[in-house]
């Protein structure tokens, strides 16, 4: 379990809405007006998908953070029976940063012999001038397997400069191979440092999904 250090708390705040607005600048005005092929899910993820729209959860509530003495990194699981517990709008906005990314992130898979990839949105918050970072120094624990990036896809300009000034955000999405469960506990990890709060997150998801059920039916005619 890691704690903020009270020198980036300031940020944390911060580093949300940056997210928030590099998600809304990738998708772009138009949205996901002309339709793409999602990346796959598998036949389990596809029986657990609660239903869209009814979720009341804050981006901040489904977030892992970590923070070294330069950076603070928020980790974001793109899965859709994690996002769809989230308010409308942040849902949309999520889903369709995904559906925009669909063909590259079809093609990356199908390349790396992925059938259903994991996928993070990631975004590194510089706490200092010249902050460097290295992307492919995150990493995922999942049921004691290590994963490592199987490939990034940039959302931000800064990121293939892997240095930031203070206050500056990178944001990209993680491509990971088969296997991450992140309806179970799993931990990130960057340079030493490590995050294993996911566990408590899942009991907040829990109880979130039976609510959205729960307005789901009362809302059915």
């Amino acid at each position: 379990m890691i704690q903020c250090h009270p020198s980036c708390r300031p940020a944390v705040a911060f580093l949300s809405r940056a997210s928030a607005l590099v998600v809304l600048l990738a998708i772009g005005p138009l949205g996901c007006a002309q339709a793409q092929e999602r990346p796959p899910v598998s036949p389990d993820e596809a029986l657990d998908l609660p239903p869209a729209g009814f979720g009341t959860l804050r981006q901040d509530d489904v977030s892992l953070r970590l923070h070294t003495t330069t950076v603070l990194i928020q980790v974001v699981p793109l899965d859709e029976r994690v996002i769809r517990l989230l308010s409308q709008d942040t849902y949309s906005s999520l889903h369709r940063l995904v559906e925009s990314k669909a063909d590259e992130l079809n093609e990356a898979a199908s390349r790396l012999g992925i059938s259903t990839p994991s996928l993070f949105l990631v975004t590194f918050f510089g706490l200092e001038r010249e902050a460097r970072f290295n992307p492919d120094d995150l990493t995922v624990t999942s049921q004691n397997r290590l994963f490592r990036p199987a490939q990034t896809f940039p959302l931000s300009p800064l990121w293939s400069a892997q240095q930031l000034g203070q206050r500056e955000t990178a944001t990209a999405i993680y491509l990971f191979e088969d296997g991450i469960r992140t309806l179970d506990p799993f931990t990130i990890e960057y340079v030493g440092r490590r995050n294993d709060n996911w566990e408590q997150v899942l009991r907040t998801l829990e109880r979130e999904r039976a609510s959205v059920i729960a307005r789901a039916a009362a809302a059915r005619p």
